[in-house]
């Protein structure tokens, strides 16, 4: 056992490969790389077909109101059902009609407008009503005049006792002395 490294090739050519690939054989490769493309292209084509009959011949019947139907269901023509469905006609334009809806809705929620003229009712645009909300804040009913009014017309209070028993018995805040 040597522990030196040999530079030198044993067969005597050299350290490079003296024999290139032949080109017949790249060529070769390329044809039958092609021809089974081709074959791949013609079997999914063949497939295509077999599966465009059958679903031709399982395709359901029209039905008989149906003025002037067309051959093939599965596709429609340009301007078909406009002609061919009777009235009513619920929606003709669906993306229309949903972009006109929405166009409304971004209308009411940023402009000012009116809701009831002859009631002096309107709506403004909704980062005003938040300001405002923000400026004013929230109206909040008071709970214990609530409460008390209710208490006035039936004389005693949902704790059970009397108006003059509770006003003497509470302190500024409501609580017992």
């Amino acid at each position: 056992m040597s522990d030196q490294i040999k530079h030198e090739s044993t067969n005597g050519h050299g350290s490079y490969e003296r024999q290139d690939l032949r080109p017949s054989g790249i060529l070769y490769f390329l044809g039958g790389l092609a021809v089974a493309t081709l074959l791949c292209i013609l079997g999914l084509r063949a497939l295509f077909v077999v599966l465009e009959h059958r679903e031709k011949a399982s395709q359901p019947l029209v039905n008989p109101l149906v003025t002037n139907p067309p051959t093939d269901t599965r596709r429609v023509a340009p301007g078909y059902p406009q002609s061919a469905f009777p009235n009513p006609k619920l929606e003709e334009d669906e993306r229309g009609q949903l972009n006109d809806i929405r166009m409304n809705e971004e209308k009411t929620l940023y402009t000012y407008g009116w809701v009831d003229e002859k009631a002096g009712t309107v709506h403004i645009p909704i980062e005003r009503a938040m300001d405002l909300l923000v400026q004013r804040g929230l109206a909040v009913r008071a709970q214990a005049a609530a409460g008390e009014s209710t208490a006035a017309t039936s004389g005693t209070s949902k704790s059970g006792t009397t108006k003059k028993e509770s006003k003497a018995g509470t302190g500024k805040r409501g609580t017992k002395k």
